[in-house]
């Protein structure tokens, strides 16, 4: 099968598209034929194995193992299902948070795979998983947003961003979200009530109830001042250097307040299926920036890297 295996760590440059053997469905996973992929910001740490924890993900601290296919979100039709699997059958079309995304077979455990509803696109079900999971977690679970809170959103513009903007919103919230002056009207499209440039603001403003920081464009004293008194704050981004990443930023967040917690999203079906039936009764949209075909997989993982995203970026794989 073709696939977008990673050579080595660093620049889109260590990807090809290669031929490599189709996965054989083990007990309690499904093999699915990829319509669609859907690339987020993890792949991008994958692919530079930086920080280097990652690494043990791709099989190897100096290079991924052999046949390293990248990509972790995907959505198609169940091609055959191992033994012990209950409630998929051939045919079937889902969508999934698995490893080897970027390929036209990716094996998965089915109870991590969710049905796609028929009124939504592979496209759109695949833009779901990681970034879409991520930001009900953090939004929903994380900071427990409510109706009339007001939430700040930092990075509003990425992958997890515009979902996450859609959700406080589709909750209640009054949301304000941090990104580049170009997304601004994107922003306001999908639900957000101010827009600040973080570009040419310092500050984001204050008295926020809740505050998502996906972007780590602001210092945490400049954060905590953004934050009403009892106010909540989730993080998952900062910079650690090579061994720690965004640990050390998390880490100092919350030895300076109880009230942080960082933001690890959990492989979980029911929330993909959640998600999805936000899709399917239109209270949420993924927010797509550009579809590549599988040939052009590399130039897709380029945007990723370069960072000039605005929603998701996905690489369609089969008809």
């Amino acid at each position: 099968m073709k696939a977008l295996v990673q050579l080595g760590y660093g620049t889109p440059g260590r990807l090809a598209l290669r031929d490599v053997g189709t996965p054989v469905p083990r007990s309690g996973e499904v093999l699915v034929r990829v319509h669609a992929a859907g690339l987020n910001a993890a792949d991008r740490l994958m692919l530079r194995g930086d920080p280097f924890a990652i690494r043990a993900a791709a099989g190897g601290l100096r290079r991924p193992r052999r046949d390293f296919v990248t990509g972790r979100a995907f959505a198609g039709r169940v091609e055959s299902v191992g033994s012990g699997v209950e409630g998929l059958r051939v045919g079937d079309e889902v969508f999934a948070e698995g490893t080897g995304a970027i390929a036209e077979f990716a094996r998965v455990r089915a109870r991590l795979a969710a049905p796609k509803p028929a009124g939504m696109t592979f496209i759109e079900a695949a833009a779901l998983p990681v970034g879409g999971t991520t930001a009900l977690q953090g939004v929903r679970d994380a900071l427990r947003v409510r109706p009339g809170q007001k939430i700040l959103i930092t990075g509003a513009s990425g992958g997890v961003g515009t979902f996450a903007v859609e959700i406080a919103a589709d909750l209640g919230a009054h949301v304000t979200a941090s990104c580049a002056g170009r997304n601004a009207e994107l922003m306001k499209s999908i639900g957000a009530e101010a827009v600040v440039d973080y570009e040419k603001q310092a500050t984001p403003g204050e008295g926020f109830d809740a505050i998502l920081d996906l972007a780590g464009n602001y210092p945490l004293p400049v954060l905590r001042k953004a934050l009403a008194p009892g106010g909540l704050l989730s993080l998952s981004v900062g910079t650690g250097g090579h061994w720690l990443g965004p640990a050390r930023r998390i880490l100092a967040a919350k030895l300076t307040g109880r009230r942080a917690s960082s933001l690890v999203a959990r492989l979980n079906r029911d929330d993909l299926s959640a998600l999805a039936a936000l899709v399917v009764e239109k209270r949420v949209r993924p927010v797509i920036d550009r579809v590549y075909p599988l040939a052009e997989a590399v130039a897709a993982m380029d945007q990723i890297d370069r960072g000039r995203v605005a929603g998701k970026v996905v690489v369609t794989v089969a008809e």
